[in-house]
């Protein structure tokens, strides 16, 4: 008498719990590869769910067959942990970091850096800033006062990730490209969200104190 053949499995963390688990496959499809589109290769789609009895929660995965590398490490397509950047952020900066999130979850890694570097050439041609290289541009907008040493700092260092990404033959590491997101969102949302947020706090404080101050 024969055996039941095993469950398939994968191993990935959970995005619900947040913990390794090996994942029951409840059902695959392949999509083939569009290479004019920018899919190069076919990808094994997987619907799975934890295997912790405290979560069990499903999630889509993507797995690309790397040729004779085999498939490459599971992505999670769904549910996805990723946050809308503020409406206060201008639409088109919104766009450029969208792509690079895009080139990030494709694991198109070189690709992100260069998108996060364009983010903030974008974000300096907002603020009116267009000198002749990205680095003057930063540098004018930190001598302005519209971003701080720190955010200078990190600003810098996404336009030399980018500008390492731009040339052929760097390879740009998994994990560079995923600060380079934090980062850039992070600038994005100091400048366009907390900064406003705090000059509206301030006032309310002002006039408060004002108020208060002409009460006999």
């Amino acid at each position: 008498m024969s055996s039941a053949t095993p469950e398939k499995r994968l191993a990935l963390i959970c995005p619900e719990c947040e913990a390794p688990s090996s994942t029951y496959v409840r059902g695959t499809m392949w999509q083939q590869a569009e290479p004019d589109s920018g899919w190069p290769f076919p990808t094994l789609l997987s619907l799975v769910h934890c295997e912790h009895n405290h979560c069990g929660e499903p999630s889509l995965v993507m797995q690309q067959d790397l040729d004779a590398l085999g498939l490459d490490d599971p992505y999670v397509l769904w549910p996805s942990k990723e946050r809308s950047l503020s409406l206060a952020i201008p639409e088109k900066l919104r766009a450029e970091h969208a792509e690079a999130r895009t080139c990030f979850k494709a694991k198109a890694y070189t690709a992100t850096a260069v998108m996060v570097r364009r983010t903030l050439e974008g974000f300096c041609a907002d603020q009116g800033c267009t000198k002749r290289t990205l680095h003057e541009s930063l540098r004018a907008l930190h001598d302005s006062g519209v971003i701080d040493a720190r955010l200078l700092e990190w600003a810098q260092g996404l336009r030399s990730l980018g500008n390492a990404g731009a040339h052929f033959g760097t390879a740009i590491q998994p994990q560079d490209a995923r600060d380079a997101l934090e980062l850039g969102e992070a600038l994005l949302d100091y400048v366009y969200v907390f900064s406003k947020k705090y000059a509206e706090f301030q006032a309310r404080r002002a006039s408060s104190t004002a108020a208060n101050s002409s009460t006999p």
